[in-house]
């Protein structure tokens, strides 16, 4: 028995090096998440497969969250992956508000160190109901979009508060349909893996799980 998995081993060596390099590159350099809720519309959409960069703050040691070398700092706009202990789930939503910021909002506008954030309304994006609306929002030199529903939820107020230190403050781009640091309370630094910036490619769950051509390699 010893023998015959020996002779295994051996003959498939090469094939269990790439399979072993390959886990050690997805779980400490890049790696693809799906993304199966709309909580990042219009930004990400469902069935979007987006790239994680886990070398984007931290060189760790692989399979673990252990950080080596700590190269950067998440910062407003990123939007990062994160594995939070509160939700008992990966997630994925953007940093509003860093170490040190005072945070509000009323109505679903916010207030970032007492200073209110730039609205602009804008047209609707593809895939978008028409009972909803989205708007540009301008933090701090950062433009994105966010969607709001015709009644704002009960996630629409809260704060001000002020974010501890190693701590961050991140939501959904649907701010009134994502369960966030106005639920989960604020990120860890460490539970942060990675940052996302490109979608890789993304398949309609409404459509029979056919390909987007529109949005591979698309940038958040």
């Amino acid at each position: 028995m010893f023998k015959k998995l020996s002779t295994l081993l051996r003959d498939n060596r090469s094939f269990l090096l790439f399979i072993s390099l390959m886990l050690v590159f997805r779980s400490a350099v890049a790696d693809w998440n799906t993304v199966p809720t709309g909580s990042m519309l219009p930004t990400i959409v469902e069935g979007d497969r987006i790239l994680v960069n886990k070398m984007a703050y931290d060189i760790r040691v692989p399979f673990t969250h252990i950080p080596l070398v700590k190269l950067a700092d998440p910062t407003r706009g990123d939007i990062i992956v994160f594995d939070s202990k509160k939700a008992d789930k990966k997630l994925i939503k953007r940093v509003i508000a860093v170490p040190g910021d005072t945070v509000m909002m009323r109505d679903n506008r916010l207030y970032l160190n007492g200073k209110p954030l730039v609205y602009t309304s804008q047209a609707l994006s593809a895939y978008a109901p028409a009972n909803v609306t989205e708007w540009q929002e301008e933090l701090f030199g950062i433009v994105h979009s966010i969607r709001l529903n015709p009644q704002p939820s009960q996630l629409a107020n809260f704060g001000p508060v002020t974010v501890p230190d190693n701590q961050y403050l991140a939501l959904g781009d649907n701010r009134d349909n994502s369960a966030d640091s106005r639920v989960i309370g604020f990120v860890p630094r460490d539970e942060i893996v990675g940052r996302s910036s490109s979608v890789v490619f993304s398949l309609d769950y409404n459509d029979y799980y056919l390909p987007r051509p529109e949005r591979m390699m698309r940038a958040l």
